[in-house]
């Protein structure tokens, strides 16, 4: 066979390789769009998890203040390969309010968007304590310097219950630190922690935690 000849057949295969995918995106983002029934709905997000790309991220992240379809919303948008997902997520943490907020914070964690910080890190000292338990946990999935040290400035005042939830925020920069070699960075969290208003379990883990780091580099640290 001519390699022209092969290139074109090659190329028409790609085009109907695709073409089917493409139309099925768009089919289910009409069911998101339409007063189609819950099921159908939760259903076309469950799918567009797997097919989705930057087309069907307005469609979903207009679903995240639905008590009803917000999770569902957000297990469509968190697989998608598009800083479009965070750039919704990022917005709409501005507009949500409950439930459907701390899913989105949770979110946010899950893709490990540096760029979200700076507003979970306002969100520590929220009123709702499930808000800014959500916001330290998720501060913990992303690390990172700016993370720990919004982390560490929270401590202070912190209620028993957020207190735990920042520390294991914390816990989590460290052990990112740790991966990345920066054993001085990590045990400095852990001396922050093993302090006299932590509560106990949080003081054994971070002593147990510096000494294993101390040991392990020896006089170097």
């Amino acid at each position: 066979m001519p390699v022209f000849s092969l290139v074109v057949l090659v190329t028409g295969a790609l085009q109907a390789a695709v073409r089917p995918a493409d139309e099925r995106e768009q089919k289910l983002i009409a069911v998101l769009k339409s007063d189609a029934p819950l099921k159908d709905k939760a259903d076309a997000c469950r799918v567009l998890s797997l097919v989705g790309t930057k087309d069907s991220v307005a469609p979903l992240a207009a679903l995240l203040g639905d008590e009803k379809l917000s999770h569902l919303a957000r297990y469509g948008l968190e697989p998608i390969p598009d800083p479009a997902v965070d750039e919704a997520l990022r917005s709409a943490l501005g507009t949500l309010k409950g439930r459907p907020l701390i899913g989105v914070i949770g979110s946010l964690g899950v893709r490990r968007d540096a760029k979200a910080i700076e507003s979970l890190a306002g969100l520590l000292k929220d009123a709702d304590p499930e808000v800014a338990q959500a916001a330290a946990r998720s501060l913990g999935r992303i690390g990172g310097a700016a993370a720990a040290q919004a982390l560490e400035g929270a401590l202070d005042g912190a209620s028993a219950a957020n207190r735990l939830a920042l520390a294991e925020g914390l816990f989590r920069c460290a052990d990112k630190l740790v991966a990345g070699g920066k054993n001085a960075e990590a045990l400095a969290i852990c001396d922050k922690l093993n302090r006299p208003d932590s509560p106990e379990q949080v003081r054994e883990s971070a002593a147990r935690k510096a000494r294993f780091l101390r040991e392990e580099a020896g006089p170097t640290l």
